[in-house]
């Protein structure tokens, strides 16, 4: 079983490492850098080990390889985390869109300060979406590909749309 950190806190950064233009940059991810996220992973593990002990899993689960069932107090947890924690592979948000001092890009993915420079990646996300970035990340070049061939924006609308009423209160 995997848990996460859905809306992170800690905040990573990109760096360039020298003045050479083919040089890596650094990059420091920061990962459980919050201590809140660390509550949250711990919580995770917590409430997977409570799920995977339940009667209708019994069938399908084994014994706890990782971090392993000695490991009970929130130092040790925390010790483990920090030890085993990574990305999960959505690397984004490097080159924020908006328009507050901490934005990269602008509304329209140009680069501000910058003349015929555009990002059009998962990096112009301003927070980590909750799900795979694929989708968004092929919307997000397909709505830049539009600006630059000077297409309008689609017209706004109101439809109706459902909403189950009992959506908040379900048993889940």
């Amino acid at each position: 079983m995997q848990f996460n950190c859905q809306r992170p806190r800690s905040r990573g950064y990109v760096r360039l490492s020298s003045n050479d233009p083919f040089a890596a940059p650094r990059i420091r991810c920061n990962l459980l850098e919050h201590p809140e996220d660390v509550d949250e992973m711990t919580a995770g593990l917590r409430l997977s080990r409570e799920l995977l002990v339940q009667p209708s899993l019994a069938a399908f689960t084994g014994e706890e390889i990782f971090p392993g069932a000695d490991v009970q107090d929130d130092a040790e947890i925390e010790t483990w985390l920090r030890d085993t924690c990574h990305s999960s592979y959505h690397p984004s948000g490097t080159c924020k869109m908006g328009v507050d001092p901490m934005a990269v890009v602008d509304p329209e993915c140009r680069v501000h300060g910058m003349d015929r420079l555009r990002v059009a990646d998962a990096s112009i996300m301003p927070i980590i979406p909750s799900a795979n970035l694929n989708c968004p990340t092929m919307m997000i070049g397909e709505k830049a590909a539009d600006m630059i061939a000077g297409k309008p924006p689609l017209p706004s609308s109101n439809l109706p749309y459902f909403k189950d009423p009992h959506w908040d209160t379900r048993q889940r």
